[in-house]
């Protein structure tokens, strides 16, 4: 607490009148840049008409935001990737909110004939949002030796495209209605 008292130029003292600790500096970082980053990732799906266009829009400004600033790219992926968090609250709500718009993104793309009907929704949203996270992770982990906006298009072709080439997508489709998975949640 003291170094975060010297940093802004207070006492030691006067930091204690605004947070109980160090733990509730976290959760109130996380609380200020939730509002902070969804504002922006909104703001950058709303500038697309089409969903694919919303899609790259979502993933170049969630990349854009962590490359703009490893630290907090760093705290929020060692955060997430603990087993007990400070911040359980903050991170579901992030996810939710997260996961929310790619839904939205998802549906009208379903609607406009851009991605297909027999999606399992709740295994795409989590398959994007791992591979962002994932190529967020590696670049953290490499201290930053690529660009990390450059992995947008990539990631969204990969999306968009899957990894089987034209002659075995007709061998492998499935059609996920006939799949249950009780043992999943929505979210």
């Amino acid at each position: 607490m003291a170094q975060i008292a010297k940093e802004a130029g207070v006492a030691d003292g006067t930091i204690y009148l605004y947070f109980k600790g160090k733990d509730d500096i976290l959760v109130q970082f996380f609380n200020y840049k939730i509002k902070q980053v969804f504002t922006r990732f909104r703001e950058e799906v709303d500038k697309a008409n089409n969903a694919v266009d919303k899609l790259r829009n979502l993933i170049r400004g969630h990349l854009d935001e962590f490359q703009r600033d490893r630290n907090m790219a760093i705290l929020y992926q060692s955060e997430t990737h603990q087993r007990t968090r400070l911040t359980e609250d903050q991170i579901r709500e992030m996810s939710t909110m997260y996961l929310d718009i790619v839904t939205e993104i998802v549906e009208q793309g379903q609607q406009e004939g851009s991605m297909r009907q027999s999606l399992y929704l709740w295994l795409v949203k989590r398959f994007i949002l791992g591979a962002v996270d994932e190529v967020i992770n590696t670049w953290i982990h490499s201290g930053g030796k690529f660009d990390l906006v450059s992995m947008a298009d990539p990631l969204v072709a990969l999306f968009m495209n899957g990894i089987g080439s034209e002659s075995t997508k007709s061998e492998q489709r499935l059609d996920l209605k006939d799949y249950t998975f009780d043992m999943l949640e929505d979210r």
